[in-house]
């Protein structure tokens, strides 16, 4: 385990190596290679092997090219989808004004505007 990895919460480490296996698993489903997967996401296999290992060295880039060629990009631009912020959605409303007021222009506080 890399220092970098060292200093990652146990729960973050937890979900990239699920995420490896995960990818791993899908690879094996479509019986895809792993020199062919490598090619087609444009890596190297040692790259490959690292992702489907859950590395955190490996860029996010990466990861995306990888779930492209498993079909599997649009779930990952549904990640941190504000529609699925439930924490998110709930603070907001809580910021919501209670009431709104009719801002009125400095001239008809006056008296000046006709």
């Amino acid at each position: 385990m890399s220092a970098r990895e060292q200093k990652l919460p146990i729960p973050v480490r937890r979900a990239l190596v699920k995420l490896g296996e995960d990818i791993r698993d899908a690879r094996r489903r479509r019986r895809i290679q792993v020199k062919i997967m490598a090619e087609r996401a444009s890596i190297t296999r040692s790259t490959l092997c690292r992702v489907e290992k859950g590395d955190a060295g490996v860029s996010m880039g990466i990861y995306a090219s990888v779930l492209f060629v498993l079909g599997m990009l649009d779930r990952l631009s549904d990640l941190a989808d504000a529609s699925h912020d439930q924490l998110g959605l709930a603070l907001e409303a809580e910021a919501l004004p209670k009431r709104i007021r009719h801002r009125t222009s400095p001239r008809a506080r006056s008296g000046t505007e006709p």
